[in-house]
């Protein structure tokens, strides 16, 4: 085997030789891409001279979009209201009791039970007047022949004058006695001071009974009322006669009143004043229910209002979205708004105007002069 033998000199005349042929391939791939580009480009202009001819439409890309929902702008009105709970009341809601100590000698009302002005409720063993008063009933009698007797023997002048007024006398000291004993047995019996409902019944027969002591509750649900308190920050808004509106959740029912008084001392705990609404009679109502009052103490009649949520704070600035039409497309423009009141879910703003588009879906991310599409 014969062993090469590379020289400096040889080594450089091979590498030279290497570098030439890759310098030439290069070269040639560089003149076969110019000469592609000058093909296709005179390619090109041959294609829109073709298409000019024969009126072919370029077809363009579709503009991106976003979907949004919009909602258009009208004035409605607008009610500035407080909101706060309260509980039914009823006006009359009365503690009966006895006018005179006894005991009960029979109850006649029941729980639940309608009753009647001037109606029994209950009576107070009262034998030992009734036999005074029939025992006092035979005396007047006498009384009364003995006076009619004496009388018309003074009309004919006959006997004296003194015994004409002793008989006289005597009757009108028996009849007065009698008044005061029927007036005692009237005051035996028990009796409902209003037409109304028997709520609740707390004695039994046998049991000892005083002036004062409970005996029944009475309520009328023809008066009823609605206590609430409302923060003394609405304490110059709140007037009597504003407008009220009383919504019952637990029997999906909402009624309209008025307020009917308005306290002047605020709580000091609590910051608070109290009102008072008139409710109308229902048979639904019921005392110590609870609703929630919202007392309207100012109504614009065209205010411009949007939901309150697609009111945005950027860059310090409250911020409203509105679809406006550009051309064929319709794009998104961001307005400024000042906020005049929010109630509820609603907010008075201005800063738009009636018939604007604003937009209430698909708000947060948008940009300004974004193209959207609802």
């Amino acid at each position: 085997m014969k062993t090469r033998i590379y020289t400096p000199a040889l080594t450089a005349i091979v590498l030279a030789g290497l570098l030439a042929g890759c310098s030439a391939t290069t070269s040639d791939k560089n003149v076969k891409l110019e000469q592609l580009k000058e093909q296709r480009a005179k390619l090109d202009v041959e294609i829109r001279k073709l298409e000019e001819e024969i009126g072919v439409t370029q077809v363009v890309a579709p503009v991106k979009s976003r979907e949004v929902g919009v909602i258009d702008l009208i004035p409605r009105k607008f009610d500035y209201y407080v909101q706060t709970q309260g509980s039914v009341e009823a006006i009359d809601n009365i503690l009966v009791s006895a006018k005179t100590m006894g005991v009960l000698s029979a109850v006649y009302a029941r729980e639940g039970e309608v009753v009647k002005k001037g109606q029994v409720l209950a009576q107070i063993d009262n034998s030992i007047t009734v036999s005074s008063i029939n025992e006092l009933k035979s005396s007047i009698e006498l009384a009364n022949t003995v006076y009619q007797r004496q009388k018309n023997l003074w009309d004919q002048k006959i006997g004296t004058e003194v015994q004409y007024l002793q008989a006289k006398n005597n009757k009108e000291s028996l009849e007065k006695r009698l008044a005061t004993l029927n007036e005692q047995l009237e005051m035996s019996r028990i009796k409902s001071p209003i037409d109304g409902s028997v709520d609740a019944v707390d004695v039994k027969i046998g049991q000892n009974v005083a002036p004062g002591m409970p005996a029944f509750r009475v309520v009328s649900f023809d008066k009823l009322k609605m206590n609430a308190n409302v923060s003394e920050a609405y304490v110059i808004q709140i007037k009597t006669g504003n407008k009220v509106i009383v919504s019952f959740p637990d029997i999906n029912k909402e009624i309209e009143a008025k307020v009917t008084f308005v306290g002047k001392t605020i709580n000091q705990l609590s910051r608070t004043f109290p009102v008072e609404v008139a409710m109308p009679a229902d048979p639904d109502l019921r005392p110590n229910m609870t609703g929630v009052l919202k007392v309207i103490f100012q109504t614009v009649p065209d205010a411009l209002t949007v939901p309150v949520n697609v009111v945005q704070t950027i860059n310090d600035e409250k911020v409203v979205y509105i679809a406006v039409k550009d051309g064929e497309n319709m794009i998104a423009r961001r307005k400024v708004v000042s906020v005049e009141g929010i109630y509820g879910i609603y907010a008075q703003v201005s800063g738009l105007h009636a018939g604007d588009k604003v937009i209430t879906v698909g708000y947060q991310g948008l940009n300004d002069g974004e193209v959207v599409r609802f």
